[in-house]
């Protein structure tokens, strides 16, 4: 090489190395920086000091916060990322954080994706924040890695810019400590579902909690889910019969309908939803009883009346109760009803009841709250409308299917049975009146009536059922029409006859008629009575067949005028025929009944 090529080939390697310095200062100073300054930046830088640790087998567990902190802020002064050198500064502790490491290698498969991993840096009231999820979905399941080699569950609710996932705890966070390792799972809460969980009470996320063994199913499903659109349901057409002589008469319910019961504490909301589920034993109607917030000490007491009656065989108790975590109580619900879905999609009718879903929004309250969501009305995060909203309307009366061979499979169905608690009946609160304007009709309980003794204490004003008589047995649906206008007209006369004027014989009588109507539509708890005796109770009322017959004795002689019907061979009969139509001999059979009945005098005693 001559000297001329020599100095050329200097004076190029010299501006070569000038521009790499000069490049090299352009990055470290003005581009790095810059993109550090970022939220995004900030947090993927932090979490490839994380991982880096993680991927050459460094313990992480021992690694405290302050420390990568420390670092953290070196390099914020340097602006140099020199891996070598972190390396360096570090291999001298590196001997015993290896010991500690091996004895905990366990907690950490080398297998797992680094990038679907994170790392908890605050637990608060049941809520960790994690850094490194930074490719997490909302409402998506994560795993905690705990100490003891025992899973976690949660629920990422809370996203940011800085990589941060807020995640709700699906049990016991007093578990969870600094550097927890997180992983995603990539799939939505699911639950077990299908014929095995009939007969248990389990937890939101299919746990049991009845002391039975763990529940046999291999069916699995989604715990959110679309509600089925428009061309997928059927008008509701048929009745759902609960028991309760009131409601079957008064206000229908229909096969896919949401009705509402609402009302204060302690006037007897859960009592008409158990009764409904007594009444579908041997209904080929799955149940479904959803409590949320409630004491354990009064879930057990309605697993015990199920029980006692027979009929947990097709019932599912979906249970949180009070000292639940918040995130468990929201689950609830929609648990229970995935679990309906599946019955349903496989053309069962099924009657899911939410106890209470007052208490559902103030568990979504104290979790949007913890989760620093902003607060609207009475507290409440904007979207509470929405997840009661999206939850009912998952309540349908599927369209008929069509098998191969073309034999037509009636479409199965989802009834609702929401309940709400008011504070001193007041309907305009911000819950109800959201509730009230999803559902399909509400059935009210007012505390007057129930101080009264009237049982249930259905408001008959207010209560009303949308979906009309459409969904009505066509023979109460006869005697429904006379009954609302005698109690309309007797409620009327009350008013009159409170203020102490005198009143005529018509009046007289019309009141004396309209006592014996409202005492024949009391009834007591868990004690639902079948239709062909509900209507054969509402033609003797209608009828005047009661009108001999004292206040006090009313409820005695219905008693044994039921227990004649039940025992009487005909009841088989009148129980496929009185449903469809009303013959005319249907009339005198229930007269002359009446009148041999009342003609006994031993009947009353």
């Amino acid at each position: 090489m001559s000297q001329v090529d020599r100095v050329h080939f200097l004076s190029t390697l010299s501006w070569i190395i000038f521009m790499f310095i000069i490049w090299y200062f352009l990055i470290f100073a003005f581009i790095y920086p810059a993109y550090y300054s970022t939220l995004r930046g900030r947090a993927e830088y932090e979490m490839f000091l994380y991982k880096l640790i993680l991927k050459n087998e460094l313990l992480i567990r021992s690694f405290k916060l302050n420390n990568i902190s420390l670092y953290i802020k070196t390099f914020k002064l340097l602006k140099v990322f020199n891996i070598a050198s972190f390396f360096k500064s570090f291999s001298t502790n590196y001997g015993s954080f290896k010991t500690k490491y091996n004895e905990k290698k366990n907690f950490l498969s080398k297998e797992e994706n680094l990038n679907d991993m994170g790392f908890v840096f605050k637990v608060s009231d049941d809520i960790a924040y994690a850094r490194g999820l930074l490719k997490a979905q909302m409402t998506e399941m994560v795993t905690f890695k705990l100490e003891s080699g025992k899973a976690l569950l949660g629920i990422v609710n809370y996203l940011d810019n800085e990589g941060v996932a807020g995640i709700t705890v699906l049990g016991d966070a007093t578990v969870i400590t600094a550097q927890t390792v997180v992983v995603r799972s990539y799939v939505q809460p699911r639950i077990s579902a299908g014929y095995g969980v009939l007969g248990r009470v389990i937890s939101p996320i299919g746990e049991a909690l009845d002391g039975q063994g763990n529940i046999e199913t291999e069916v699995t499903v989604n715990i959110e889910k679309n509600a089925p659109s428009i061309i997928a349901r059927k008008p509701v057409r048929e009745p759902l019969e609960t028991g309760v002589k009131f409601i079957d008469s008064m206000i229908p319910i229909g096969c896919g309908q949401r009705e509402l019961i609402i009302g204060d504490k302690k006037t007897g909301k859960t009592a008409i939803a158990i009764d409904t589920i007594i009444n579908q034993k041997g209904n080929d109607i799955v149940c479904i009883y959803v409590a949320i917030g409630q004491k354990k000490s009064s879930i057990a007491r309605v697993a015990k009346t199920l029980r006692e009656k027979g009929c947990m065989s097709y019932t599912v108790i979906v249970a949180s109760g009070a000292s639940d975590s918040a995130a468990l109580q929201y689950l609830a619900p929609y648990s229970g009803c995935a679990i309906g879905e599946f019955f349903r999609d496989n053309n069962r009718k099924v009657v899911l009841i939410y106890d209470d879903l007052s208490k559902h929004a103030v568990a979504y309250r104290q979790m949007s709250l913890l989760l620093r969501r902003p607060p609207g009305r009475e507290g409440y995060p904007g979207d509470v409308f929405y997840i009661h909203s999206r939850l009912l309307e998952r309540a349908a009366k599927l369209r008929d299917s069509i098998d191969e061979n073309k034999n037509i499979i009636e479409g199965g169905s989802l009834t609702a049975l929401p309940i709400i608690e008011t504070i001193q009946g007041d309907v305009s609160a911000y819950i109800p009146t959201n509730v009230i304007s999803i559902t399909d009709g509400q059935i009210f309980l007012e505390a007057s009536l129930f101080n009264r003794g009237i049982r249930p204490a259905i408001s008959p004003g207010i209560s009303v059922s949308r979906v009309g008589s459409a969904a009505q047995n066509k023979v109460i649906k006869k005697l429904a029409g006379s009954l609302k206008l005698e109690l309309a007209q007797y409620r009327e006369m009350e008013e009159f006859a409170r203020l102490g004027l005198s009143l005529d014989e018509a009046s007289i009588i019309l009141l004396e008629k309209g006592r014996r109507l409202v005492q024949l539509l009391n009834q007591p708890q868990s004690n639902p009575i079948n239709m062909i005796c509900q209507i054969v109770v509402m033609f003797g009322g209608l009828g005047g067949m009661f009108s001999d017959i004292s206040l006090d004795w009313i409820a005695i002689f219905e008693r044994k005028l039921l227990f004649l019907i039940r025992s009487s061979k005909i009841f088989t009969v009148l129980d496929v025929v009185g449903r469809h139509e009303l013959p005319e001999e249907f009339y005198a059979f229930c007269i002359n009944l009446m009148k041999v009945y009342l003609s006994n005098e031993e009947s009353i005693i």
